[in-house]
C-alpha cells in the first residue's frame, strides 16, 4: 500500500504549524482556520492559554491520521476493484 495521502497531508500540516511558527501568520488566522485540534480547544479553553508545541504536534498527528485513513479506503477500494 502507497501512503501518498498521508505524506501529502503530513506535509501540508507541517507547511501549516511552520507557516505560524515564522511569525507569517500573527494572528493565527490560517493555523485556527485549517487545525483541527484548534477548532476543539477552541471551544474548551481559550487557544491562547494551551502550548504552541502541543498544538503543532497534534496537528501534525491529527492530519497523519486523516491521511493514513484516506490511504485506507483508497487501497480497500482498489483491492475490491481487482478482486
Amino acid at each position: 500500500m502507497q501512503y501518498r495521502v498521508t505524506l501529502i497531508a503530513t506535509l501540508f500540516a507541517l507547511a501549516l504549524c511552520l507557516y505560524n511558527y515564522t511569525g507569517y501568520d500573527p494572528h493565527n488566522l490560517f493555523f485556527l482556520m485549517f487545525s483541527i485540534p484548534a477548532w476543539f480547544v477552541d471551544l474548551i479553553a481559550d487557544v491562547h492559554n494551551v502550548s504552541v508545541l502541543l498544538m503543532y504536534a497534534l496537528t501534525i498527528v491529527s492530519y497523519a491520521l486523516i491521511g493514513y485513513a484516506a490511504d485506507r479506503l483508497i487501497a480497500t477500494q482498489r483491492m475490491k476493484k481487482g478482486a
